[in-house]
């Protein structure tokens, strides 16, 4: 049925205007609907995850967070159920600053605000799991009291992966 409605779908996907966010991340993760032959089967529950150590520069948005709001946009707009997306982000490096409070953005990039966090906010509220590395952590002096609201703490990166891998998460490639 969902192949039937998409297959009847005009679709002129021609360039970046045939882009725009949404529908499940509504200011973030912009994404085109594609009239795609690799069929999604019906009832398939996503288990994903993505990894970033690098911080995005001063201000802006970091393209691994924005990655995964496309992700959760584009398979919702494509009519995959919410209820079968779960994605899982794992930071660690310098990315853990990304993740942090205001307090501890500003102190890194000379007073900027940070702009990840009402992507982050978007990303939790709709059911995303944030975990920071303990160890990158705990090297950049960036406490568990300083990530953003429903950002975790990790052991360590490699016990984020090893934990949502034995829970059927695939890793993100890219």
């Amino acid at each position: 049925m969902l192949a039937t409605f998409l297959a009847a779908l005009v679709l002129t996907t021609t360039g970046p205007d045939d882009f725009t966010t949404g529908p499940q991340i509504t200011d973030f993760g912009p994404n085109a609907l594609v009239d795609a032959e690799m069929v999604i089967p019906e009832g398939f529950i996503f288990r994903h995850s993505f990894d970033f150590a690098a911080e995005a520069d001063a201000g802006e948005l970091n393209r691994n967070l924005v990655s995964a709001a496309r992700f959760l946009n584009m398979h919702v707009r494509a009519g995959v159920p919410v209820e079968n997306l779960n994605l899982a982000i794992v930071v660690h490096g310098v990315g853990v600053h990304d993740v942090a409070d205001a307090t501890i953005y500003a102190g890194r990039h000379e007073g900027a605000a940070n702009a990840n966090a009402a992507l982050i906010a978007q990303l939790v509220e709709h059911g995303v799991r944030i975990y920071v590395c303990g160890q990158s952590a705990a090297y950049y002096d960036v406490a568990t009291a300083n990530l953003l609201p429903g950002v975790e703490m990790a052991l360590s990166a490699m016990t984020a992966h090893a934990v949502l891998q034995a829970e059927g998460y695939t890793l993100n490639p890219f």
